[in-house]
């Protein structure tokens, strides 16, 4: 019985454990269909011990046409779209200094949890702000007032907790994890409101002066051996919110990138940063998209589409649609989810199983309108949801319990898992449908040239159903309130 077997690691965990976890164009292949034989499987489940338990393979027969009463999920693996980059979380002030509460011994068990694709969920992508943001405890910045020649630029703030978090994580990694850096803001004097906060536009005169701030921390960061693998271009640009923000149209991101941050990320060397655009909701996806990207001025310098899951302000839902128009118009361009999280932390909700079903839910429907990379938002908190500056407590997959020193690990943690401990970054995503809409899923063909299947039931229902791969099925069992990956 191996490691993720229920009587191994993973039995000891519960919901909020404390202790440690285990943890557009279609392509048509000419090789020959997969014919499967056996498969692992994988489950999560409410009111269960269940927490991503290896249980007993499934093993497939063959199998005819399917009847009307049989529940199935089948799978086209000569069908592939678009490919995987990576999944994994931010890596933000709040997090880094979370984690430096923590012995020893359990930032271990943190950085193993998170980082080791064996004993834990296998992050291998992250995010980190450029200055402040809401989860920092503290307003900041790199420059002096009105050093627009950015002479006295220095990242002493981050050396503290920031960067030598962001160094543990790469190194649990395996010594490489693509990272992407977001500003919340330019620095006040650089703004017509003459403030961090609240919104407010970047002063046109200040415009190159920003764009070089980008490279600055670039060339700052990665002198520190933390490499930078793109960046975004303005962190929810369309929010004026009490903590860092900055605000800017469709029409004013487009000329800032085309006249300013493309072209100075090119002179000085960066052309193959992945440059982010919009980084905001998916309501407005499409507008902010098609306004970018119909320039090809613009378009050139920008290597994808970011989005968030916080519909939920504007009462607009999660609106996976609007993914699939931006996916079709603009099939040379990436699709990006760069944060989300639930929001109005209570310490009496950590056992919450909608927390996890979110992200499950985002997830296997981002990824089939075509995304390539999941982030998710801050990778620890505190048991307040914090620190924050501004109160804007949230939920993390995992909370340490400062008080005590112990990680609570809450089911997000494991629904998450169910996608990044088994796709592989260059995974291509391949068909998958149900014939119920109780079941939700996705599927990938690994390089390794494993099949992942991910299969989401948010009903109250037990759904017994077939997987059926190249006229052959599974049998298999979905649990309500249960996600379920299994490996072909």
């Amino acid at each position: 019985m191996n490691s993720f077997k229920i009587a191994a690691t993973f039995s000891l965990l519960t919901i909020c454990g404390c202790s440690t976890p285990p943890v557009n164009k279609i392509v048509e292949h000419s090789a020959k269909p997969t014919i499967p034989v056996n498969a692992q499987v994988f489950i999560t489940a409410k009111d269960t011990t269940l927490r991503l338990t290896q249980t007993s393979d499934a093993s497939f027969a063959d199998f005819g046409q399917p009847v009307e009463t049989q529940v199935c999920v089948f799978v086209d693996p000569t069908k592939t779209f678009q490919t995987m980059v990576g999944i994994g979380g931010a890596l933000t002030d709040a997090s880094a200094e979370v984690f430096a509460k923590l012995s020893k011994e359990t930032q271990k068990e943190f950085l193993t949890a998170y980082y080791d694709a064996k004993k834990g969920i296998g992050y291998n992508f992250a995010r980190t702000n450029i200055a402040s943001c809401d989860f920092s405890s503290d307003t900041y910045g790199y420059i002096a007032d009105n050093d627009s020649l950015l002479n006295s630029f220095s990242v002493a703030h981050d050396e503290k907790f920031r960067i030598p978090f962001l160094k543990q994580a790469i190194a649990a990694a395996g010594g490489t994890l693509p990272l992407f850096v977001s500003p919340w803001s330019p620095p006040a004097w650089m703004k017509d409101n003459k403030d961090v906060l609240h919104g407010g536009k970047l002063l046109p005169q200040f415009s190159q002066a920003w764009a070089n701030h980008y490279v600055k921390f670039i060339k700052t960061y990665e002198a520190l051996g933390i490499p930078v693998w793109g960046l975004s271009v303005q962190n929810e640009p369309m929010a004026k919110q009490k903590w860092e923000s900055c605000n800017f149209t469709a029409e004013e991101e487009r000329d800032f990138i085309k006249n300013y941050l493309g072209p100075t990320l090119h002179k000085n060397g960066f052309g193959e940063k992945k440059l982010i655009a919009w980084d905001h909701n998916r309501d407005l996806i499409y507008q902010r998209a098609s306004t970018l990207l119909s320039d090809s001025v613009a378009a050139k310098y920008i290597w994808g589409i970011g989005f968030h899951w916080y519909e939920t302000w504007t009462g607009s839902g999660m609106q996976f649609e609007n993914l699939k128009r931006v996916n079709e118009a603009f099939p040379d361009k990436s699709l990006i989810f760069t944060e989300g999280c639930v929001e109005k932390f209570n310490l009496d909700r950590i056992s919450d199983w909608s927390l996890g079903e979110k992200y499950g839910y985002s997830m296997v429907n981002d990824f089939n309108c075509g995304t390539v990379a999941w982030t998710d938002w801050n990778i620890l908190l505190d048991e307040n949801g914090g620190p924050n500056h501004v109160g804007n407590f949230c939920f993390a997959p995992v909370h340490a319990d400062t008080r005590t020193g112990k990680l609570m690990y809450t089911n997000s943690y494991y629904y998450i898992g169910h996608f990044s401990k088994f796709i592989q970054p260059g995974a291509k995503r391949i068909s998958c449908s149900t014939n119920r809409d109780k079941l939700q899923s996705t599927a990938f063909l690994n390089p390794d040239g494993k099949i992942v299947v991910v299969v989401l039931n948010l009903s109250d229902e037990k759904l017994p159903f077939h997987l059926s791969i190249s006229g052959k099925a599974a049998p298999l069992t979905s649990f309500a309130h249960s996600i379920i990956t299994i490996i072909i």
